[in-house]
């Protein structure tokens, strides 16, 4: 099993950035897909961007291509979002999820684990 706690996130205002953090416990934190996914209040959680086990696949939602990237640090069990050009429908609180398969990456349906989220906030 695999805990996840998500940091760095808060109040920006437009075309600021912000780098969140995915901290991970366990040993086994390079043999899981890791992915990125947010909710915006009376939404449903949307896929923003999946990463694979040695951080050689990247993929990413449409609306932040350009603007964001996943990355991940193995030998430290965490990963990273960094938001450039934020926007404020950007906001939304954002979770960090983790499963050993990748079957389909952009599915919130594929990922077991999943950290507590943390909000960010784009004010115009």
């Amino acid at each position: 099993q695999v805990q996840l706690v998500e940091s760095g996130g808060g109040l920006v205002q437009t075309g600021g950035s912000l780098r969140l953090s995915c901290a991970a416990s366990g040993r086994t934190f390079s043999s899981y897909a890791m992915a990125w996914f947010r909710q915006a209040p009376g939404k449903e959680r949307e896929f923003v961007t999946a990463i694979s086990w040695s951080g050689g696949s990247t993929y990413y939602a449409d609306s932040v291509k350009g603007r964001f990237t996943c990355s991940r640090d193995n030998a430290k069990n965490t990963m990273y979002l960094q938001m450039n050009s934020l926007k404020p429908e950007d906001t939304a609180v954002y979770y960090c999820a983790a499963d050993k398969a990748m079957l389909a990456p952009m599915s919130q349906y594929s990922y077991s684990y999943w950290g507590q989220g943390t909000q960010v906030t784009v004010s115009s």
